[in-house]
């Protein structure tokens, strides 16, 4: 029987944790008391206030979150934590700000709760324009909890915004290890912000650190357009036309859909290096690779106008005007070249068969994020604050869509 005693003392223990484990899933010891959490899920305000805050009815949820807290513990954590969070959603950050800071000052926080709580409160001070404060509690945010990637890429944003381009590189090199690679928009970001440390370089005069960072923007991610051109133009100003050219024509290979930022550079270094037809070239071979491509049809156009040839520049433009009907620098290119053609009475009746259901505007972007309508490419969307976001807002055409809807397309 005492051979027995060892075994049955470590089936009691076990038992002891077990029965332990139960009663500490379903209670908690919060200041000196115990707090019951499954009665807290059990009430109908806390669980009313969940729902209404997935419908985002804020005022609606915040009315039965309070309730849920004065029927079960005034102290609840995680009622508090979402409360503040409500706060601030609704503007008032001071309030939020309060509620935070409060549960800082608890006792017996675990690491984790206290760097969800310091979260909270860093949003608060970002959303009320407390940069500083912002920066030094997502910081302390990050030494609590190194891996917290929410922290992180606040943390990159705010540095973004004060246009501290080498810490919010630094800070998304920390996220891109988390990501492990998972996510394809960690090179694209780190492909940026590296060439917005490049132009920093350009304009303190520092050329050739230029030059070596838009390169390595490039090597980060091969499409980082911006990167392609402003190394084209460092090796311009350099006097390396040759350098220009073949940076500007590696953009056109890589991001074809971003071709037309250097159509003008590739004409007017083609023509100085004594190679025009190559413009010609360039122009076919990316109509060739996406027969949908407007912007090359049109830039070849205004090439054949410019050396005289006016009915190839006509045939050429009015293949772009279907694939989209509505942009004005088409038809503007159109009219020119009628007119040089003295208002032909046949091609005159073609262009209007063609553009009878048309609207004409200037050619919009719209970023896929948040929406936010620019009349010109931007890089990072000055609203959602997102990189390569924005593309161009095509409106359908009239035979195809009576009501005209906008159709976005992707780059």
């Amino acid at each position: 029987m005492r051979d027995y005693l060892p075994l049955l003392a470590v089936l009691f223990a076990l038992l002891i944790g077990l029965v332990v484990g139960k009663a500490w899933e379903r209670y908690k010891l919060r200041d000196g008391r115990w707090i019951d959490r499954r009665r807290l899920r059990e009430t109908p305000h806390y669980m009313l206030g969940l729902n209404f805050l997935v419908d985002n009815q804020v005022d609606q949820a915040i009315e039965e979150l309070t309730q849920a807290t004065s029927v079960t513990d005034t102290d609840a954590l995680e009622i508090q934590m979402i409360l503040g969070n409500l706060y601030r959603e609704k503007g008032q950050v001071g309030r939020a700000i309060n509620v935070h800071q409060s549960l800082l000052q608890r006792p017996n926080l675990t690491t984790l709760e206290h760097a969800y709580v310091l979260l909270c409160l860093a949003l608060d001070f970002r959303h009320g324009g407390f940069v500083d404060r912002a920066l030094e509690a997502f910081q302390e945010v990050v030494r609590l909890d190194t891996k917290n990637r929410y922290a992180l890429v606040n943390l990159q944003k705010l540095y973004e915004e004060q246009h501290q381009w080498a810490e919010a590189l630094r800070v998304r090199e920390q996220i891109a290890k988390i990501d492990g690679g998972r996510r394809p928009d960690d090179q694209q970001i780190l492909g940026f912000l590296t060439n917005e440390i490049g132009n920093i370089r350009a304009r303190n005069g520092e050329a050739e650190a230029a030059a070596r960072t838009f390169a390595e923007a490039v090597d980060v991610d091969a499409r980082t357009a911006p990167a392609y051109l402003n190394l084209g133009d460092v090796r311009e100003r350099q006097g390396n036309l040759a350098a220009a050219v073949d940076a500007w024509e590696k953009l056109t290979q890589a991001v074809p859909d971003r071709a037309h930022l250097v159509f003008d550079r590739l004409e007017r270094a083609f023509t100085t290096l004594g190679g025009p037809r190559r413009f010609v070239d360039l122009c076919q071979r990316l109509v060739a690779q996406n027969p949908q491509d407007w912007r090359a049809r049109l830039a070849l156009s205004h090439h054949l106008a410019a050396e005289g040839h006016h009915r190839d520049a006509l045939e050429v433009v009015l293949e772009a005007l279907p694939h989209n009907p509505h942009g004005l620098a088409i038809h503007q290119q159109i009219w020119q070249t009628l007119s040089a053609l003295g208002l032909e009475p046949s091609l005159v009746r073609r262009y209007v068969a063609l553009t009878r259901e048309a609207v004409f505007y200037l050619d919009p972007h719209v970023c896929i994020r948040c929406r936010y309508r620019s009349t010109e490419l931007l890089w990072q969307c000055p609203q959602c604050h997102e990189w390569n976001t924005f593309v161009e807002e095509r409106l359908a055409p009239a035979k195809d869509s009576p009501t005209a809807e906008l159709e976005p397309t992707e780059p």
